[in-house]
């Protein structure tokens, strides 16, 4: 009995159907924009959503050919500002550029709370135990400095140089590397990489979340790219707001990509990440938060003598993409919430 009812030969039907495919997969393939994401050399708990976007095809979805561009944040910074690279997820960053004028604009938000945490040694059983101790930061300007200098200042009335000593180290992995050595009592890492330096017996003082919402990981653009390809950064905001809806809904796959993208050897470790920020992530760039990010910059700034004292901040709204944030998440159904910012209907 013939299997095919044509003048084909089975394995000629079998070469047409393969050159057929491969036709339909290059169609598809050239239909798709190519486009460029930053990456941070070290995985982030702020950029988690990101993750899931390229993991789980979301981009692709979407029509985007995404790659990432993996480097230090000063060099996303400065790659992104001179259009080597698409969508940056450095707001610390771009927040002090757009200040000294940079050409750029956020775009979309990741988290909506701080992450990071201060993790120490098992015999610090308290935030007052690390006067006089050593704690590894990142660099002056940075997020992973700035963020504890805040929290530490402002809620426990603690100075760096005065009431405790910093060592600034590039990356979390280092930190962890540091107090395992001995060289610091304590140091400043994300949710995922306090849950590995649990498992090496250390223990977490403090979030600063409890203490500072913050838009983190929010991806800008240059203005440029923004003004000649809106149809692929409103798709980018759709893919983020979903992936940030897949963060939350979705425990398993998120588990796995948190598991893949921070190394986790076991997955226990990066449930206990998922469980602790699952819904604090959204693509809306609430006002009161875009705020609170360039305040905290001009602090900076301002000690550093690049901004003078008492000069007002401009109209911060200039700089955010808001038609085009409001646009596309009312297309998804977004309401207001609380806090003021637009979040999926409950």
């Amino acid at each position: 009995m013939k299997r095919f009812n044509s003048k084909w030969t089975a394995p000629a039907a079998l070469l047409a159907f393969g050159i057929a495919t491969l036709a339909a997969s290059a169609a598809s393939a050239a239909d798709m924009t190519p486009i460029s994401v930053g990456r941070t050399t070290s995985a982030s708990g702020f950029h988690i959503p990101s993750y899931i976007a390229m993991d789980k095809g979301i981009f692709k979805k979407y029509g985007m050919d995404a790659r990432y561009r993996s480097m230090s944040g000063k060099a996303l910074l400065n790659a992104g500002i001179a259009k080597q690279i698409d969508f940056v997820p450095i707001p610390g960053g771009g927040s002090q550029a757009l200040l000294k004028g940079a050409p750029i604009t956020f775009l979309v938000g990741q988290s909506l709370i701080s992450q990071w945490t201060i993790t120490a040694h098992k015999d610090i059983k308290s935030v007052e135990d690390l006067k006089g101790k050593i704690i590894g930061l990142g660099r002056p300007g940075s997020a992973d400095y700035d963020e504890a200098d805040i929290v530490l200042s402002r809620h426990f009335g603690m100075e760096p140089g005065r009431d405790y000593k910093v060592i600034s180290f590039r990356g979390e992995a280092e930190r962890i590397a540091a107090m395992i050595n001995g060289d610091i009592h304590a140091g400043l890492l994300t949710f995922p990489h306090a849950a590995k330096a649990k498992l090496a017996g250390f223990q977490v003082i403090l979030k600063t979340g409890k203490y500072l919402p913050r838009i983190g990981g929010s991806f800008w653009v240059h203005n440029d790219y923004l003004k000649a390809n809106r149809k692929t950064a409103k798709a980018f905001v759709h893919a983020m707001a979903e992936a940030a809806e897949y963060m939350a809904s979705n425990k398993e796959g998120s588990i796995d990509v948190i598991q893949k993208y921070f190394a986790m050897k076991d997955r226990r470790e990066a449930e206990g990440v998922w469980e602790e920020v699952f819904d604090q992530y959204g693509p809306d760039l609430p006002k009161n938060l875009v705020k609170s990010l360039f305040e905290s910059r001009v602090k900076r700034m301002i000690a550093q003598n690049l901004w003078p004292k008492d000069k007002p901040l401009p109209d911060l709204e200039k700089f955010v993409a808001r038609d085009l944030i409001e646009e596309a998440l009312t297309e998804r159904g977004y309401v207001r919430g609380e806090g003021d910012y637009l979040q999926p209907k409950p």
